[in-house]
């Protein structure tokens, strides 16, 4: 019985997921990363400056990124294969990005606050493609091609 909730509930935030795809905006859904004029050297560089105090500068995350901290929230988690990161579609990394955890959940109907602030304010669109571009720059044949698949589910489901 347990199984059939975290399928269904990884259907419901994947269908979330879609949707948020959707509405931030044409860019995202033409694949704004594939035409991303952020190189993943300023990608780097950029993810040094903005996520490297949480994330690690060699992607590793905080220790412990699986258990709630005292304040009820997550640790940063690690963005190589460790971590999870690559088991999410564009559409929802870039939102989570750009609005943060809490904001990006709550489109998604979830209240649960990551921690992870917003950097829509700080970070241009190109700026944010080139960070994930980035990560995904140090991510195994396998990886890739699973989150690629993810991300093609973002946008067959919001079509």
């Amino acid at each position: 019985m347990k199984k059939v909730f975290v399928i269904l509930g990884f259907a419901v935030a994947l269908g979330g997921a879609a949707l948020l795809f959707n509405r931030e905006g044409q860019a995202i859904a033409q694949g704004a990363s594939e035409t991303n004029t952020v190189s993943v050297e300023e990608g780097r560089v950029l993810y040094v400056e903005n996520c490297a105090s949480c994330h690690g500068v060699n992607l590793e995350g905080q220790p412990n990124w699986r258990s709630k901290g005292d304040d009820g929230r997550l640790p940063a988690p690690p963005h190589n294969e460790r971590g999870h990161t690559w088991h999410h579609g564009d559409g929802l990394l870039f939102s989570y990005t750009k609005l943060g955890g809490k904001a990006a959940l709550a489109e998604l109907g979830m209240d649960f606050d990551s921690g992870m602030p917003g950097f829509g304010e700080t970070l241009s669109e190109a700026e944010i493609w080139g960070i994930i571009d980035y990560m995904k720059s140090t991510w195994s044949e396998r990886m890739l091609k699973t989150q690629a698949e993810r991300t093609e589910n973002e946008k067959m489901s919001g079509n």
